[in-house]
């Protein structure tokens, strides 16, 4: 196999620095395992950010997700860790992760966590004609 599971999340520079835009990401394929049983939880991540001076990579993310294949985690554990390191490794002015768990035990489970950079101010809506 020519890549496995990595915890590290590469980065690169923001290619425009001055302004406010939003990176959107699905990533429908994340799997981590019940800490109570062990059985697989199945989850798509949600994930928004207005990035300041970097950017995440996506082969990184896409390995990073990968890592917590064979981990046990509460839900809402793993997606403010998962949050937290993207945090760490990019800075971002804003950043809002959704984890959607598919159903276990007739329940289904929404985790969401955001992050705000001090000082920073989302620009104010434009309503169009």
């Amino acid at each position: 196999m020519t890549t496995k599971p990595s915890r590290e999340l590469d980065t690169f520079a923001n290619p425009e620095p001055d302004r406010d835009y939003t990176i959107s990401m699905k990533l429908p394929e994340f799997t981590c395992l019940c800490p109570m049983t062990g059985q697989p939880d199945f989850a798509t991540l949600h994930l928004h950010y207005v990035p300041d001076q970097l950017c995440v990579e996506l082969k990184s993310l896409k390995l990073y997700i990968w890592s917590f294949r064979d981990e046990g985690a509460f839900h809402e554990a793993v997606t403010n860790r998962i949050l937290s390191d993207l945090v760490g490794a990019i800075s971002p002015r804003y950043m809002k992760l959704t984890a959607d768990f598919s159903v276990r035990g007739g329940i289904y489970t929404s985790v969401t966590a955001e992050h705000r950079k001090d000082g920073w101010r989302s620009p104010d809506a434009v309503t169009l004609p």
